[in-house]
């Protein structure tokens, strides 16, 4: 079976697909969003929601390869003046919270770090400031004594996962997107000028595929001949009971995978980036008692309240990484029409990469430039054995 035939098929229903289907369908394409189960299912609404404006850590827990904070920081920038207009242009609420967010060092090197990204801060545009701790823990007294200083940006923040996709789809669909849950793509053929797309016994055919799947972007690309080297993870998160709001700031750390806030609901978001068990691609990764651990005693550390307070659940999710650890996003060489994006900072940047992708559909330069970033870096000859970076 045929369904109407679209001018953009977008593979993969998270924050990424949502996005660039929005901005699609806001230029007047015509778009068909595809997804493996229910939309929002995986990476995009497991994560913690944080908006990273300010550089963070360039390391997860267990991660080899460090992230070219500096290369990000003007996408950064670009992403905080989309966050700033997000709900009155999706006219949803989406829980966006820019409360700021401290950065925080407990050693001499760490806070020489601050400093450095501070001037790299400086020179695109995102305003910081680097604190004493004391200075910092007279603005936000939960902070311990072991911070020795930290880097302030009033621009971090936070919006709920579970609602942004959600409502940029809502959006999306208003303006004429077709979704289409539980569609496995099954197969991608090269047809004329354009892309014939299976799931099943249903096929759509367009002049432009944008593969979104998030840790299945390997996978999807294989289907039409294209072998994408991507990293895929499992990070977890953790969350207290719910308590009367105590804590209105992101904090970060800045040489360890940290991050913690307060949602709306009341409860305390524990994440960083500390790995899961195991990377199930089918099913349900499994949490780890050993990060769980880990991630909580520092966490502890640097705010001592939270010992305190009782853990509520902890959950699993996929991350599309690469082997670089910086995102990719663009057009595949080779293969005209079909654009692949993903990676690191994916929810701070998803209203900069849908964006950035109805340029390139459109024939059109980026706000930012983006070559660097471009998926040409991970290609490998299927006959070949990849090579690390």
């Amino acid at each position: 079976m045929t369904d109407a035939q679209p001018d953009v098929i977008v593979i993969g229903a998270g924050i990424l697909g949502a996005s660039t289907a929005f901005h699609l369908a806001e230029r007047g394409y015509r778009v068909v969003v595809l997804d493996r189960g229910a939309p929002n299912r995986e990476g995009s609404g497991t994560t913690a929601g944080n908006l990273h404006i300010q550089a963070i850590h360039t390391r997860r827990p267990g991660q080899e390869v460090p992230v070219d904070s500096a290369r990000l920081l003007p996408l950064q920038r670009r992403a905080s003046e989309h966050w700033s207009q997000i709900e009155e242009r999706l006219d949803a609420d989406v829980e966006l919270r820019r409360g700021g967010g401290f950065m925080v060092a407990e050693t001499a090197a760490q806070e020489e770090e601050l400093r450095e990204k501070h001037e790299w801060e400086h020179r695109v545009g995102i305003r910081t400031e680097v604190l004493t701790g004391d200075e910092a823990r007279n603005h936000m007294p939960l902070l311990s004594d072991r911070v020795r200083a930290a880097s302030w940006c009033s621009l971090d923040g936070y919006a709920n996962p579970l609602l942004i996709t959600p409502a940029y789809l809502t959006a999306a669909r208003r303006l004429g997107a077709q979704l289409h849950a539980f569609t496995p793509v099954t197969g991608i053929q090269r047809v004329g000028d354009g892309y014939k797309v299976l799931s099943g016994d249903r096929s759509w055919t367009a002049p432009s595929v944008v593969n979104v799947a998030g840790p299945w972007i390997t996978e999807i690309s294989e289907l039409a001949g294209i072998h994408v080297r991507m990293s895929p993870v499992a990070i977890q998160m953790h969350v207290t009971v719910r308590v009367p709001p105590v804590m209105h700031h992101l904090v970060q750390h800045i040489g360890e995978g940290l991050s913690v806030k307060q949602v709306s609901a009341g409860n305390l978001l524990i994440g960083g980036g500390w790995p899961a068990a195991a990377l199930d691609m089918a099913g349900r990764s499994t949490v780890s008692p050993v990060s769980m651990a880990g991630n909580l005693a520092q966490a502890g550390r640097i705010l001592p309240f939270l010992g305190g307070l009782r853990l509520l659940r902890m959950w699993a999710g996929p991350l599309a990484a690469t082997p670089d650890e910086m995102p990719v996003i663009g057009e595949v060489p080779g293969h005209p029409g079909f654009f692949v994006a993903g990676g690191t900072y994916a929810f701070t940047l998803a209203p900069v990469w849908g964006d950035t992708l109805c340029r390139q559909i459109a024939g059109e330069p980026p706000a930012d430039p983006v070559d660097d970033l471009g998926p040409d870096r991970l290609l490998y000859n299927a006959a070949t054995t990849p090579v690390s970076p």
